[in-house]
């Protein structure tokens, strides 16, 4: 049985796995971030499990994939019906406070935490609705270019009500575990959910400064002819209303602001680590740090996430602590699925009889030296997909299923980035991957649930014509900031 411990659960928003000091990236700087790896386990093949904030948040909660709980996309997300491991925590006398981002339907709803500090949640309960008119293949394309600008024209010096919601949530933090820390009884955990590095990438100068542009590296694949032409990723650029990348310059930019921000984010991190460290907090407690989904930053000719690319689904994942061997590095196969008994069985809990159909397993043993081997899945039903898609890893092989598209498949220990399709070439691997993914699910009537369920919410919501005049979210402000004072900061350059 593991050691039983206090839990300081750290999360970001749009973190890329390969964009940290720890995982081998040659410019970032997140020692922090770091400092818990050099300290604890990084889990090098650590995977989301959809490629978009809120079924990722759920997936996190529940220890469930999307296909298990119906929560598809940013307008369905998790409502309190299903288990979390927060529920199972609470139950048994712990206490587990959230400060800062959930991105969930509602407090209303019973989400499983003691408290809830600051939480964002869906944007006036409903979130990106007009997106649910993908069900009946209508969701309208970003034409107006505001997607495109949102990178283009503003990432660079400045700030936004972003990075003063972050700071608030650090500052809530310490105040929790002042006031906390020390409790006598079962330990507790504080689940530290940061907005940071999410869009718009617009971070102050002395971040900026830290990364000369002229310095920055150029994504893979983004011009055209360097990557691999699907119909799926066409169809996204499309969605999102993506030009073709010419400008380097502006790349450079947009990668300055981007690990501007993920410095930003590990230094409030470690502001919380800090204080975590005075009161005499970390003999007893453990550090984890992971993010809901990636960003490709113009990886494949695309911005954001939305996609099963390593960019979009690769995540960090770290853990530290009592109980936990000090700079060891697990190659096993892992998700956030595994969440949801890993950190029950770290407070010292127990599973109960509903979590039967729970995916995931325990990433004790493989913390402590025991890897497995294990197959990664990922799956993504919501905005700029034409049809749903799903992404099977065995090894180094990774087979992504489009629904009504051609398989695509790749050989990431020679291709990391997914430039060179070999699934021409390598038919016997991708029909024993596509059978491995037809054990986990159906493709095709997990494809009809989702868009019947999209449609069902287009009609609670008025009907089609109605949720068509409604507006597009660019992204969510924060608590207390309107989406017209969020929108209308100036950014970057």
């Amino acid at each position: 049985m593991t050691q039983p411990a206090n839990l300081i659960f750290f999360q970001s928003d749009n973190h890329n796995r390969s964009v940290t000091g720890c995982y081998g990236h040659t410019y970032v700087k997140t020692p922090n971030i770091d400092r818990i790896a050099a300290s604890g386990v990084r889990f090098e093949n650590s995977y989301s499990t959809s490629a978009l904030c809120c079924p990722a948040r759920a997936a996190i909660a529940t220890g469930r994939y999307p296909h298990q709980t119906g929560f598809w996309d940013n307008a369905i997300a998790y409502d309190g019906s299903v288990p979390t491991w927060h529920h199972r925590l609470r139950e048994q006398g712990h206490a587990v406070t959230a400060v800062g981002k959930l991105h969930y339907r509602s407090s209303d709803d019973d989400n499983g935490f003691t408290e809830e500090i600051e939480p964002m949640h869906l944007h006036d309960g409903k979130g990106a609705i007009k997106n649910l008119l993908r069900g009946y293949d209508a969701e309208p394309p970003k034409d107006d270019g505001s997607f495109w600008k949102l990178y283009m024209t503003r990432s660079g010096v400045g700030e936004t009500h972003y990075q003063e919601y972050d700071r608030r949530i650090t500052a809530q933090s310490i105040e929790w575990l002042k006031r906390h820390g020390r409790a006598n009884g079962k330990p507790w955990v504080l689940y530290v959910s940061y907005i940071s590095p999410h869009p718009p990438f617009t971070v102050p100068k002395r971040l900026y400064d830290l990364y000369p542009e002229k310095d920055m590296p150029l994504p893979a694949g983004f011009r055209p002819g360097e990557r691999t032409e699907h119909p799926a990723t066409q169809y996204l650029r499309h969605m999102d209303g993506m030009l073709d990348m010419t400008d380097e310059a502006a790349l450079r930019r947009i990668a300055a602001g981007y690990f501007g921000l993920i410095t930003h984010m590990d230094e409030q991190i470690g502001e919380v680590m800090k204080a975590a460290e005075a009161m005499g907090l970390l003999a007893d407690t453990r550090i984890a740090y992971t993010s809901d989904h990636g960003e490709l930053f113009g990886a494949q000719g695309l911005f954001g996430k939305k996609n099963l690319y390593e960019g979009g689904i690769g995540v960090p994942l770290l853990l530290a602590g009592p109980g936990v061997p000090r700079g060891k590095v697990s190659r096993q196969i892992v998700s956030h699925v595994d969440l949801f008994p890993t950190l029950v069985e770290g407070a010292g809990a127990h599973l109960a009889g509903a979590d039967h159909d729970l995916r995931g397993v325990s990433l004790w043993p493989a913390a402590t030296g025991n890897d497995a081997t294990r197959t990664g899945f990922a799956e993504y039903h919501a905005q700029g997909s034409r049809a749903a898609a799903f992404a099977l890893r065995e090894g180094a092989m990774k087979l992504i299923y489009h629904v009504g598209m051609p398989t695509q498949l790749f050989n990431l220990k020679h291709d990391p980035d997914e430039l060179h399709d070999v699934a021409a070439s390598e038919p016997a691997m991708l029909q024993t991957l596509e059978r491995k993914l037809r054990t986990i699910c159906d493709p095709e009537s997990v494809d009809a649930r989702a868009k019947a369920d999209q449609r069902k919410w287009v009609e609670y919501w008025g009907g089609k014509e109605k949720v068509a005049g409604s507006s597009q979210i660019l992204f969510t402000p924060p608590p207390g900031v309107s989406k017209e004072e969020a929108w209308a900061i100036p950014g970057g350059r």
